[in-house]
Order: structure tokens, then sequence, then C-alpha cells
């Protein structure tokens, strides 16, 4: 699972319209696609011209609502909002720079490692697509390690950040990734034990979820002091709770996806654990190999999966409470409602099946 695109649907997109959340994160957006671009021409040091499009350049405006705009905000919606996030916690301008510059490594680099460990081509970066999706990945792991030290060496070269601060940020991040990493190898063969749901979301998605979303807050957490360090340090389990919220979903939207590979899903161990004779029965011929049909987990599975829905309402609502509590501007009653719009294209239908089904 990565940071991917989220806000795809026409009623997730009036969700922020309406509620003044775009325009509120309109200064966030432009400080992201700045931080994009910064990065975009650092590569013209790191490679040929050859190797990539040097023409491209991200949305300027946060007010931007063109295709191209929303597009910009939907792929890059969690590094804007914890851009905004730390902002509220009391960061200083040029640390945030910095920020929004690694975050933007962090979240092409895992884009990167997942495209290989799912057979995906996903690309962060304007590269000109070479031989095969494997050869795109690598090419992008390669230039973000590289992207991120000359993020960090501009932060130091600023007086952003002390020299020895570089290598504590990288250490923080090489473990944080190597422990999400060392949860999907151990998936790469399949899995024979479906845990309960409380073991699961603790052993699974408060990784694959929360730590994913934490990494954002590993330089802050090295570089802030004083009264910003120790907000950080309060916002950051929030952070993470929002993470598992969001992985919670991302379950429902790869029921099908996580089956065929016989990998950890939440629904899977809700009906295993807790499911109708007839949900248990079904999951038995599926996980045993048998095609799963188009539309199960909205239809024989609702119940089911309106559980695990429940379960990522909670873990969002904590999230913007406890937030909101440390001073930061998002409105905690909308946690539902980013439920509902923290999917990904092909998951826009289902959500909306299983969330009518709820009523």
């Amino acid at each position: 699972m990565t940071l991917s695109p989220v806000f795809r649907s026409p009623e997730a997109v009036r969700l922020l319209e309406e509620n003044g959340v775009w325009e509120r994160l309109g200064p966030a957006i432009e400080a992201q696609a700045r931080a994009v671009n910064t990065l975009y021409e650092d590569l013209g040091d790191l490679m040929a011209p050859r190797f990539f499009h040097g023409d491209r350049r991200a949305p300027s405006s946060g007010t931007d609502r063109s295709p191209e705009g929303l597009a910009f905000l939907q792929e890059y919606f969690f590094l804007v909002l914890f851009r905004s996030l730390l902002e509220a916690l009391g960061a200083a301008p040029e640390r945030l720079a910095f920020y929004s510059e690694l975050n933007f490594c962090i979240k092409g680099t895992i884009t990167a490692a997942d495209n290989i460990f799912d057979d995906q081509a996903k690309s962060l970066l304007p590269l000109v697509e070479g031989p095969g999706s494997r050869y795109l990945s690598i090419l992008q792991l390669m230039s973000f390690e590289r992207l991120i030290r000359r993020s960090c060496d501009r932060a130091v070269e600023g007086g952003v950040m002390e020299p020895g601060h570089t290598h504590a940020i990288l250490r923080g991040l090489m473990d944080r990734m190597a422990e999400i990493g060392e949860l999907e190898g151990s998936e790469e063969g399949g899995v024979e034990e479906i845990p309960a749901p409380d073991l699961m979301v603790g052993r699974v998605h408060q990784i694959r979820g929360g730590a994913l979303f934490s990494l954002a807050f590993v330089a802050p957490s090295i570089l802030e002091g004083g009264a910003v360090g120790e907000a950080v340090r309060e916002a950051e389990p929030a952070v993470a709770r929002l993470g598992t919220a969001f992985q919670i979903v991302d379950d429902l939207t790869d029921f099908e996806f996580d089956l065929g590979r016989r990998s950890h899903n939440l629904l899977v161990s809700q009906i295993q654990h807790h499911g109708s004779p007839e949900e248990r029965e079904a999951l038995r011929r599926y996980w045993g190999g048998e095609a799963a049909p188009e539309g199960v987990v909205q239809d024989l599975f609702r119940t089911s999966a309106r559980a695990v829905l429940e379960r990522a309402y909670d873990e969002a609502s904590g999230s913007f409470r406890r937030l909101a509590e440390l001073g930061f501007w998002f409105p905690p009653e909308l946690s539902r409602e980013v439920v509902h719009a923290i999917v990904g294209l092909d998951g826009v239908a289902r959500m909306e099946a299983i969330v009518s089904a709820e009523g």
C-alpha cells in the first residue's frame, strides 16, 4: 500500500470544496508543488537529459481547480495535509520546505518499492519509460535515494539543520521503511494464518498504514525542539492512526487482490473470526483458490464489510479529534466523510455501495 491518490469521486471533491478544505490547504498545496518542482530540477544534475522529461512541472497555484490541479491534490493530499499540520504545530518555514521535499522522496521511494512487490509501474518522477516496469521502478529507487541526499545537503547548506542530522534522519527513515518492507516481504509467498481482527490491526495495519504515515515525522521529531518538538511528538501517534484507517479502507477495496495472493486483509479476518456461516463458507472457497465474483464485498460480505468500515471510522475520528486538540484546523466532524473519500479510483463504487448498505 502506498500514499496513493485519494478523493477520486465527484462527491469527495465536493467535500473538499464545500467545507473549505481545498481553500484552507491552498498554501500547503503551493508549497508541496514547489518542493516537487525543486526535486524535478535536481534530476538535471543526477542523470542525462535523455532519461527524463525536463519540461514537466507541478501546478504552482493552490487555487488551481483545473483537472491538473485536482490531480495534483489527489496524488499528494496526505503530503499536503502533513505539511499543513506541521505548520499548525509551529514548524518554521525553512524547515517546512525541507519536510515537503523529504516527504515527496519518501512517497516516491515507497511507491517504487511497492511497484516491485505488486508488479506495477506507477511513477512520481518525469522519467522516460524504458524497457519494463521493473526497470522504471529500480531507476526511481536509485533516483529518490540521490534526491533525498540532495535535499539533506541543501538543508545543511541553508542552515536548516546540522550536518550530523543527515545521518540521524536517513537512519530513522531506513529503520522504519525496513519494518514496513519486512512485513511486505513476509507475505511474498502468501500467508497461512489469518489473525483475529485486533491482532491483525496491531501486527499489520499499524505498520503498513500507521508506520507509513509516521515516516513524515521522522525528520521533525529529530529537528524540532521545545514546544514545537513536544507538539510533533504528541501528533505522531494521531497521524499513525489516520494511516491505520487508510489501510483498513484499502483492505476493503483490495479484497480480491489480497485474496489472490493470500496476503493479510482485515475483511478476510473479520469474516473468518466473526462472519456468518454463509460468509465463512464462501471465504473458505475463495481462500482456497476459487475466484470471488464481482460485487461479493458489498453483497455477500456486506455485514462484515460494514464492521470493518466502522473500525476505520473509529481510527480516523480518534486521529482528527486528537489533532484538533493540538491546534490543527481540520474539522474532526468530517472524519467519517474522509474515510469514504480516501479510496483510489477502483474503490469509489464499492465504498458508495457499502456506505449505502449501512443505511
